[in-house]
């Protein structure tokens, strides 16, 4: 399952990702980033405080996401400190901006002016209180920087003992050095990553490893519980300030309306989307049944999580085993051709750019293959979550992945080289609009590449011989939808949980049920085992911890499949949506590019209109896609009790 994360250095690093913001320790107070000019004085004008604005967050981002990636690829006791007391500067640089703001409430400026106001103000994912004195102010951004840092080391250091009472340990480890060389077989003592723990969900089919494995990893987040609840009363107050009801008003106002209208769209995408969804829960929760029975997996009623390939039962490709329709075998396996054919990880992320260079980009710079993080050290602890980074907002792009050979990784290589693309396309944007035009189309772009990832596409490469039948089509959507369909409620339910909390509707003490609760509702899946009193669930998924707002990841999985269709058209694609790559087509491309250079300095019905001709996102290009396929899962649900 591909794991998902943008860090952008721009303002992705200071207001609008959950990369820790951080800036130089200085010799001199006076002069650090996070206290030097930019707040506004009477005798400025908006476009005075902006340029000055600008400046300050560019030159503190450039030492900030340096610091970032330190801290996320070598974690030391050292490193989060330094990233806590960055991120606590940086905390108080955005406030002291945002607060600034409110001077020019009732100027008259220009809409560009305006706009930039509005990131400044609403686009800050936690911000600290401003009130009391300065050292006050300081206190409680330490406080809060340290909370956050301390959450995502925690997520980061998170293992799994393999404890023979609730393993088999000799049948985890079987799975386990399956997938590593014979030279190097696993230490059968050594406590599970989540990498492992991840794999086991994947490729395990003994119902008491999956729930041992899926329990274990959910033991290492109770301990966030305290500091969760306290960062959300601190960022709430910090929201208050600065005219929000709260963070879930605040993260609902980044989207050019209101965010009582941006939350009805939410809605509205669901429910066109939701039908396909039940077919889909319907006929994996027969074959889960088939496969293992009532005792584990009743033919009514929730599907248990542990069952679906995934930790968090987000994406159920990885049971595509089970799931595949019968006689609808393409005649390869993406994971087995890449080791065929000698892929290394470098050759993987090499194809991805290969890519975007056919649409007519410029490859990526010398610097990206020298300063990404493509594998896993060995020598040290690192944040694997698998992310795009520009470190100094023009050409520093990297990556940070933990790459294994396999299909899941080869469409994430292509889907983490669409940001740094995107990244590099608005370079040259003011500083404020060097993000995407809203943070779905960012998360979108790369998988609405990977959505070329085609036979065709791969016949092309030389990966296979000749492009399958279209009766393998029904399985190819299949394997499609277990990643993409099953996603959707997944995502609806993280930030639904957390626009809970932060109203107050949801307690500390219901923190646990209701997260359950949500995953119940939306995506019919229960827990394995029963959870205890003191269980904090959310916090074994990274961008909890991680303070990564996930509507975005729900819009770009509507948003890819409009981008998708909207390309196909252009290149004249007159086939099932299924089966179009536009590989190559550097006409497309090129329509392509505008879009992306446009950045974040338009509303982002501008920028979705410049590419598809429609200023509405709308999830009807996804159940087009999907059509045959949910035609193909009704006709095999005849008879059973769907829904939960």
């Amino acid at each position: 399952m591909r794991q998902l994360l943008l860090c952008t250095a721009a303002i992705g690093a200071l207001i609008l990702s959950s990369c820790t913001a951080i800036s130089p320790p200085a010799a001199d107070p006076a002069t650090t980033p996070a206290t030097t000019a930019a707040a506004a004085t009477p005798k400025q004008t908006p476009a005075e405080f902006l340029a000055a604005a600008e400046k300050e967050l560019s030159d503190f981002s450039n030492y900030a996401a340096r610091v970032a990636w330190v801290n996320s690829t070598h974690i030391t006791d050292d490193t989060d400190w330094l990233n806590a007391r960055a991120g606590s500067e940086g905390t108080l640089l955005s406030v002291r901006l945002a607060n600034a703001t409110k001077q020019f409430e009732a100027a008259a400026m220009t809409p560009e002016q305006k706009r930039k106001m509005d990131i400044l103000r609403a686009g800050i994912v936690m911000p600290a209180p401003s009130k009391g004195t300065p050292d006050q102010q300081k206190q409680v951004a330490d406080e809060l920087a340290t909370i956050t840092t301390d959450l995502q080391s925690t997520y980061g250091k998170g293992k799994i003992p393999l404890d023979p009472a609730k393993f088999d340990v000799a049948a985890v480890l079987k799975v386990l050095n399956a997938s590593r060389s014979k030279e190097e077989p696993r230490d059968p003592k050594a406590p599970l990553t989540l990498e492992e723990a991840s794999l086991l969900l994947a490729e395990s089919r003994d119902p008491k490893i999956l729930a041992a494995a899926w329990e274990g990893w959910h033991a290492i987040s109770p301990v966030m519980k305290p500091d969760y609840q306290r960062m959300v009363e601190i960022g709430n107050e910090g929201a208050r300030e600065l005219g929000f009801k709260d963070v879930a008003d605040m993260w609902l106002a980044n989207y050019d309306m209101p965010s009582a209208d941006m939350e009805k769209t939410v809605e509205r995408l669901w429910t066109q989307v939701k039908p396909l969804y039940d077919d889909l829960h319907c006929y994996a929760r027969g074959k889960l049944n088939a496969r293992y029975g009532d005792a584990v997996q009743p033919k009514t009623g929730p599907i248990r999580a542990d069952l679906l390939g995934n930790m968090w039962a987000q994406q159920w490709d990885n049971i595509d085993d089970i799931a595949a329709p019968p006689a609808s075998d393409p005649g390869y396996d993406l994971t087995a051709v890449l080791k065929q054919k000698g892929y290394d990880e470098i050759r993987m992320v090499k194809t991805g750019e290969a890519f975007f260079t056919s649409l007519g980009l410029a490859p990526l710079p010398e610097t990206f293959w020298q300063r990404s993080q493509i594998t896993r050290p060995r020598d040290r602890e690192v944040v694997c979550h698998a992310s795009a980074w520009n470190v100094d907002n023009t050409e520093d792009l990297r990556i940070k992945m933990c790459t294994q050979i396999n299909a899941e990784d080869f469409s994430t290589v292509h889907h983490e080289l669409g940001h740094n693309f995107y990244q590099r396309a608005y370079k040259d944007r003011d500083f404020l609009f060097k993000n995407g035009a809203n943070d779905g189309f960012h998360e979108a772009i790369g998988d609405f590449v990977a959505l070329s990832i085609t036979p065709e596409y791969l016949k092309q490469l030389g990966l296979i011989d000749k492009v399958p039948a279209a009766s393998a089509d029904i399985g190819l959507l299949m394997d499609r939808a277990l990643e993409k369909v099953a996603f959707l409620p997944f995502a609806v339910k993280v930030d639904k949980w957390r626009w809970q909390v932060f109203r107050g509707e949801t307690t500390p003490a219901q923190y646990n049920q209701a997260w359950v609760d949500l995953g119940r509702q939306y995506q019919g899946i229960t827990p394995p085992v029963s959870r205890a009193a003191d269980a904090f669930d959310p916090g074994a998924k990274f961008h909890i911890p991680g303070n990564t707002p996930y509507l975005r990841y729900f819009l770009s999985f509507i948003l890819q499949f409009q981008f998708h269709k909207a390309a196909c058209e252009q290149a004249g694609w007159t086939g099932p949506l299924h089966r179009c790559s536009i590989y190559g087509n550097k006409a497309v491309g090129a329509k392509f590019t505008k879009m992306l250079e446009m950045g974040a300095s338009k509303p982002w019905p501008d920028a979705l209109e410049a590419f598809t001709g429609t200023r509405e996102i709308d999830g009807s290009a996804l159940v087009s896609y999907f059509a045959p396929l949910q035609a193909w899962m009704k006709e095999q649900n005849k008879g059973q009790t769907c829904g939960w």
